[in-house]
This record gives structure tokens, sequence and C-alpha cells, in this order.
């Protein structure tokens, strides 16, 4: 079975190996010592401290795995290899929905660096996925659980 990978650019991997830095050398440690103090307390079965801290550590734990687990299958996308025009994991859009006055921005990562609120939208997301492959001045139709929209690309960089 082939493994997955994970298309990012290198910001989103840079802030994936701070992040599994920070929880490693900071976190993991501090989390252990929680465990460490609540040991103390006496009787686990009655700790909440103890059972906080082990749910904690499983949080972390399971952080760890996935963000090593990304970093390993990590595919780099480099924007330069594809044509300036064309929208692709790393470049930003924007487009304007016909019937609406305001243009929207986006630039298109990979799902472990998607964060909507800041204008960072998932490859693996119905818009990226209609736009990815098409070129600035296209006219698309993207499919969104919301109902269909019509798009004219403006600009790709």
């Amino acid at each position: 079975m082939a493994n997955k990978t994970y298309p990012m650019t290198a910001e989103g991997k840079k802030k994936l190996e701070d992040e599994l830095e920070q929880l490693k050398t900071v976190k993991r440690p501090e989390v252990i010592q929680r465990i460490k103090v609540a040991r103390g307390f006496g009787d686990l079965s009655e700790n909440s401290e103890y059972e906080s801290a082990k749910d904690e550590q499983s949080v972390v734990e399971s952080r760890i795995s996935q963000i090593e687990e990304m970093l390993h299958f990590a595919q780099v996308v480099d924007v330069n290899s594809v044509d300036a025009n064309e929208v692709s994991v790393g470049k930003t859009v924007t487009f304007l929905e016909d019937g609406e006055d305001e243009p929207e921005t986006y630039q298109i990562v990979g799902a472990a660096e998607a964060d909507p609120f800041a204008g960072k939208i998932s490859n693996d997301s119905p818009i990226a996925k209609a736009l990815i492959g098409r070129h600035k001045g296209d006219h698309v139709a993207i499919k969104t659980p919301g109902g269909e929209m019509d798009v004219a690309i403006q600009t790709v960089k």
C-alpha cells in the first residue's frame, strides 16, 4: 500500500518542524513532570491531577506521531516549477465569484498548513481541487457542500 504524501510549502514544513521540536523539548518534559508530581498525591484511582496529566500526555504523544508522519512523507512543493499563471499548491489565487463585488484571495497549501481564517485553504478542499491546474482568466464551476459557485480567476501569484 502506498503511503500518503503531504504536500506543503517550505514555510509549512518549517512550522511543523518547529512545533515538533517544541513538543519534544518543552511540552513532553512538562507533562512528564506533572505526572510525577501527581503520583505523589497518593491513590491513583481517585487522582484527578494524575488522570488529567495522563490525558494531556496522550494528546501530546499523538500530535508528535502525527507531525513525524507528515514530515516523513512531506512533499515540499516548488512553486517555481509550475507555470506562473497556473494555480498550484503554494500559490495565492484571487478569484471573483459571479454576482459578487469583492474578490476572494486564498493561498493553496497542504492540509497540514490549512487555516481558512488566515486565507490558507487545503489542497483537498473543494475550492482548491477545482482551481488547481487552472490558469489566470479561466472561469471555473466549483461544487461545494453549500452549492455550486462560478468564479473567474483574476490573479495567480
